[in-house]
């Protein structure tokens, strides 16, 4: 029997649909899991789904600065309404996440350069136990995140680019158009 990563282990990984997720939400995603619990249930956002907004159409009353040219990426299905800010770290070989960044600190840290900073709109949630079951069922791929998950040019070609490296039978399902009728 296989065995999945416990919730703890999943915190900083890569969550990547399966090819056969037809979940709308999650369809064809690349999400950071930035926390995980086995109590408390599963934090991540999509990496992969940038809209044509940057902060400062979102945010045009605020002075920004570096801040508002950053491109705002759908997060997730979760509070699609609000904006919220996390900073990506890289410290070793580990990809530290920090989430629900205040305005004026988000700010600093994307002026400072000293790490990633990213706006999304929502955020993926799961409940006690709900991903370790989603995991389960092969929803999901898991997998370490590499140096170049963060730029910006790569994000929107990430899940197929994933998709390649996987083997010939994910690349061919990864090719197949979302409605077989127009194959």
């Amino acid at each position: 029997m296989r065995k999945f990563p416990s919730s703890l282990g999943l915190s900083g990984s890569l969550l990547i649909a399966h090819p056969n997720l037809a979940d709308p939400n999650f369809r064809r995603s690349v999400l950071i899991i930035s926390s995980s619990d086995p109590h408390e249930g599963s934090f991540g956002l999509i990496v992969n789904r940038a809209t044509e907004k940057t902060v400062s159409e979102l945010l045009p009353e605020h002075e920004l600065g570096a801040l508002g040219e950053l491109p705002v990426f759908i997060g997730g299905p979760v509070s699609r309404d609000q904006l919220t800010f996390a900073a990506f770290q890289w410290v070793d070989d580990t990809l530290r996440i920090r989430t629900h960044l205040l305005l004026e600190e988000a700010r600093e840290l994307a002026a400072d350069g000293a790490g990633v900073v990213r706006a999304f709109l929502g955020y993926a949630g799961w409940s006690k136990g709900q991903l370790e079951t989603e995991l389960e069922q092969k929803a999901w791929l898991v997998q370490k995140p590499d140096q170049e998950i963060l730029d910006v040019d790569r994000c929107l070609d990430l899940w197929p680019a994933i998709m390649r490296d996987q083997g010939p039978w994910f690349r061919l399902l990864a090719a197949a158009p979302d409605d077989p009728s127009l194959n």
